[in-house]
């Protein structure tokens, strides 16, 4: 049960990153390689707070990867984040077999 759980919440947290057309954007920004937040910051026109709460989201859905230096934040995507992203979407949306389902079909 608690790993059930667990898999929500991950799940929960990975479909979030997707769901607003900024992160969607900051996502394509990201796919020609990491960025320090001030580019981020002046491509997308938005404040540096608006930012840290879209990226905060982005890295703990385990999707972007954040590395630290000095006092900026450089963002790039996070291959092993991204397959899982991947895999859970596949699974989330996969037809399952008669022999895979737990309860017939049909009406009460």
């Amino acid at each position: 049960m608690l790993q059930a759980q667990l898999l929500q919440r991950k799940t929960t947290k990975v479909f979030k990153a997707f769901c607003d057309d900024t992160r969607l954007e900051i996502l394509e920004l990201l796919q020609s390689g990491e960025k320090c937040a001030c580019v981020l910051l002046a491509e997308l026109e938005v404040g540096q707070s608006t930012l840290s709460h879209h990226m905060k989201i982005l890295v703990e859905s385990g999707i972007v990867h954040a590395r630290r230096d000095g006092k900026w934040t450089h963002y790039s995507l996070d291959q092993a984040g991204s397959e899982d992203a991947t895999q859970l979407l596949k699974s989330l949306t996969t037809i399952k077999t008669a022999a895979d389902k737990k309860y017939e079909e049909g009406c009460c």
